[in-house]
């Protein structure tokens, strides 16, 4: 078994994927602005503080919403050919059907997005439920 330094891109097939992910919740903030209805972690975090060891929420997170441009960059610069991340349902659907309408900000951003991952050469793939669903839908 070689050492640490032997370690690189090479030392996978040419077909690999080299990525990173994340959900929605851990690094999207505006968790109650631009549309965005409620969800599960949303309720929780704030009517359960003490379950939570730092009291954190996800109100601004990493703030990717408005940093996403500088993450893919970064993404881009680390060698990266992928970037899975989670639809946060509550963004697109901010009432919990699409009966009572479509939050088009939020279309907009994932598009938004989609396009910029594919500008600079990443590859995006979707997650389409990671538990953030609306948060009436649990009973919460």
């Amino acid at each position: 078994m070689g050492s640490i330094d032997d370690f690189s891109r090479n030392s996978f097939p040419d077909d690999f994927v080299f990525g990173t992910s994340s959900s929605a919740y851990q690094y999207e903030g505006e968790t109650n602005k631009h549309g965005r209805g409620p969800a599960i972690w949303d309720t929780f975090t704030v009517e359960h503080t003490e379950r939570i060891n730092d009291h954190s929420n996800g109100n601004v997170a990493v703030d990717f919403y408005h940093r996403y441009k500088e993450d893919v960059q970064r993404m881009k610069e680390m060698g990266m050919d992928a970037f899975r991340f989670s639809i946060s349902w509550s963004r697109v659907l901010p009432h919990g059907r699409l009966s009572a309408g479509v939050n088009e900000e939020g279309i907009k951003f994932y598009n938004d997005l989609i396009d910029d991952l594919l500008k600079n050469g990443l590859q995006p793939y979707v997650t389409l439920l990671v538990l953030m669903l609306r948060d009436f839908l649990l009973g919460l």
